[in-house]
């Protein structure tokens, strides 16, 4: 398998330094140890990323920031890569005191000044390179005059590019109809890698009617309804087994914490998640001898617009029950979003602290609720050694993907895949 070629383009060690408050005239009302400020940083055709900045009291020369942020970054494919390397990219970087919440539409952030930043990336793929390290001066204008009476913001910040090349990966079908998984290769060449099979447990339902049925079939009425009843109310026994181009089984993810609603309510709570443990192969080996590499943990949270919570540990050998938690957000249910796994972002969110690594590890699509999802999966290829890694990752994607629909509300109803098989009964 040939990865895809990626760079990371990175904007770290973010930090802001205020005139002090003492001197006149003071800068936009803003005190330097009161107020929060941010930043939101742009390039073209890209949607724009905020990051919190951290205030510094010094800001001359080559002295670093007291404490610093950074902001999650942007990750260039070769056609974005081949798009922007023809003219000198600008990155534009805005800074506001005040919150970043939005109420009716309106932000009440004050703008405190901007500065735009040109990035050559023609080397990009072949080489890191850093673009800037240090203290900007902010402007408050486009034209860049500022009057020299006025002292101005200055802003530290880190500008760097970085290759990273990615195996990309889709899925052929939503995974609960058992597609292929293509890799996708330069140019939009598509290569069929893995074969999905799902399946629904149907062990926990009764497949034959009772003895007496014949004989007291009111009472078994009202047995069988309270079945139903009972496995309406909970989704459990979900299984995606990812098989290699040969047939032979490499990964897999099995649901092992049934997704129940909590009680009095038709959501799936993060005080009561449901959970997919992500399996290994082992040599060949049944299922049920298979080695636990992660946890997935999901819910539903609540908001303005629900959100699809969820949590991801590495199994250690101690078992699921000490995993190393090292992915955790919420997504938008209406409009879905991106299950991540990245160290930076890790080492940023205090996750993962007693794993060793660096960059990007996977990323994998997840559409809003109701949506068909062919989920899009990438993972940097130094994480990848063999077909079975790859293999871990799109099970884990399935997982996500399918949690979506393992915390859709009680009260709605899933498609047929998703169902247990029923055995169809008359009653006279």
């Amino acid at each position: 398998m040939d990865p895809c070629p990626f760079v990371r383009l990175m904007v770290d060690s973010l930090a802001l330094n205020l005139p002090s408050a003492t001197k006149p005239p003071p800068v936009s009302g803003v005190h330097p140890s009161t107020t929060p400020c941010f930043c939101q940083i742009r390039i073209t055709n890209f949607p724009s990323q905020t990051a919190l900045l951290p205030l510094s009291s010094s800001s001359s020369g080559d002295a670093n920031p007291e404490a610093a942020t950074s902001a999650p970054g942007f990750h260039l494919d070769s056609s974005a890569l081949r798009r922007l390397s023809a003219k000198p990219l600008t990155l534009r970087l805005a800074v506001y005191s005040g919150s970043t919440a939005r109420a009716c539409g309106i932000s009440s952030a004050k703008l405190l000044g901007r500065l735009n930043l040109t990035l050559d990336l023609s080397a990009a793929l072949s080489r890191p390179n850093t673009f800037h390290s240090g203290w900007l001066n902010l402007r408050k204008n486009r034209t860049g005059f500022e009057p020299e009476h006025k002292p101005a913001p200055r802003v530290h910040i880190v500008v760097r590019s970085e290759p990273d090349p990615r195996f990309v990966f889709q899925f052929g079908g939503e995974p609960e109809c058992s597609p292929v998984v293509f890799q996708i290769q330069e140019n939009n060449i598509r290569q069929p890698v893995f074969s999905c099979k799902f399946s629904a447990d149907r062990n926990s339902r009764s497949r034959c009617l009772p003895s007496d049925f014949a004989n007291n079939p009111s009472r078994w009425r009202r047995t069988l309804k309270g079945i139903r009843e009972r496995h309406g109310r909970e989704r459990k026994g979900w299984m995606i087994m990812i098989h290699d181009l040969s047939g032979s089984p490499v990964a897999a993810a099995s649901m092992i914490t049934p997704f129940v609603p909590s009680p009095g309510s038709d959501r799936v709570s993060r005080s009561n998640p449901g959970a997919w443990l992500i399996l290994r192969t082992n040599n060949g080996a049944s299922v049920s001898s298979w080695k636990p590499w992660g946890r997935l943990e999901a819910w539903r949270e609540r908001g303005p617009v629900d959100g699809l919570g969820y949590k991801f540990e590495l199994v250690t050998e101690n078992g699921p029950a000490n995993g190393i938690p090292i992915a955790e957000a919420t997504m938008n249910v209406k409009k879905g979003g991106q299950f991540c796994i990245d160290y930076k972002v890790m080492r940023d969110s205090g996750l993962g602290s007693r794993l060793k690594g660096k960059g990007f590890v996977m990323g994998s699509t997840v559409e809003g609720e109701g949506k068909v999802s062919k989920p899009v999966v990438q993972v940097g290829a130094q994480h990848v050694t063999c077909m079975a890694d790859a293999a871990l990752f799109i099970a884990l994607s399935a997982a996500i993907d399918l949690s979506m629909d393992a915390c859709k509300l009680f009260s709605h109803k899933l498609r047929k895949e998703l169902c247990h098989e029923e055995q169809q009964v008359s009653f006279p």
